[in-house]
């Protein structure tokens, strides 16, 4: 195969990552707001640290995809179900400024030349968990490292 052209298709596969389209939704409930559920989110995401990334992915088993991660970490350790891609969730999800973002809230990125084609659970001290690439997987990130700082476009939430 062309050299050129499989580096082609990697690198598409990689760039829409996180951006397609489901065809399920995020309702746009809100949840109490409950400091146990947040910390249980929080430690489930930190359990799927080097786990593999799997475009389009939400099994534990399978690998997982930057919307799937959230998916599964909050349906499996709070029952929230929340749905869709980066950018419904982020439609479903309330804006909350920085100083009222807690570990558990949702963070999002403008990684692909479109508003939140990227999403990230927050755990707090500035750092967040995603799922970024094939190569690195489920990985911890600083906000303010010049990567991410520059295309962060905020902290979302589920919680009442």
């Amino acid at each position: 195969m062309n050299k050129r052209l499989f580096l082609g298709v990697c690198m598409t596969q990689f760039l829409l990552a996180c951006s397609t389209v489901s065809r399920q939704s995020t309702t746009s409930q809100s949840y109490p707001n409950n400091p146990a559920k947040r910390q249980d989110i929080v430690m489930q995401a930190m359990a799927m640290l080097d786990r593999g990334y799997t475009y389009g992915g939400k099994k534990l088993h399978t690998g997982f995809d930057c919307s799937g991660l959230v998916t599964f970490v909050y349906k499996e350790s709070a029952g929230i179900a929340i749905k869709g891609s980066a950018a419904q969730m982020a439609e479903a999800a309330r804006p909350v400024n920085a100083s009222q973002a807690h570990p558990g809230d949702l963070v999002f990125f403008n990684t692909l030349g479109s508003p939140f084609s990227h999403v990230g659970i927050y755990i707090g001290d500035g750092k967040f968990v995603h799922a970024a690439n094939e190569r690195t997987g489920v990985k911890t990130e600083r906000l303010s490292h010049s990567y991410w700082s520059k295309r962060f476009e905020g902290y979302r939430t589920v919680f009442a």
